[in-house]
């Protein structure tokens, strides 16, 4: 029992065997390595959204966008990580197009009036950010 605590470095670290035995464990056999599945490029994007890593989440998700178009997760996070990252155009792009597919994603709706303002145009996002107002409820007072 007492020799296997001498195959670990005196530094703390793994010993290098173990650390290049461990890289080739997800590989799909000798030789071929994994191929990440869009799940799992989906949730590392989401991992990496939340370590504010907008623009690597970004890149992840247009792959997963692409494979899986209709679903509306990825790409509102995408439209996210763009507004986060300041790529405001292409989370406007992304933002229409969830509007056009699911009119009634309401925080779409609230994201696209906000990206709109951020790039100054105040005008084009009222209506957007009324329409997100009234989907939470939120209806001006008549006078």
């Amino acid at each position: 029992m007492t020799d296997n605590l001498n195959a670990y470095t005196a530094t703390g670290g793994v010993a290098p065997d173990r650390w290049a035995s461990a890289l080739h464990l997800f590989d799909d056999g000798v030789g071929r390595p994994h191929e990440e599945t869009t799940a799992e490029r989906w949730e590392r994007a989401q991992l990496l959204f939340e370590a504010k890593d907008y623009i690597g989440a970004a890149e992840l998700l247009v792959a997963v966008v692409e494979e899986a178009p209709e679903q509306t997760g990825p790409r509102l996070l995408l439209a996210r990580a763009y507004y986060h990252s300041a790529q405001l155009r292409r989370a406007e792009e992304q933002l229409r197009q969830i509007v056009e597919r699911d009119p009634v994603e309401h925080y779409a709706h609230l994201m696209l009036g906000r990206t709109l303002e951020r790039q100054g145009r105040t005008d084009e996002a009222q209506p957007w950010l009324r329409m997100a107002g009234a989907f939470a409820g939120e209806f001006p007072d008549d006078d």
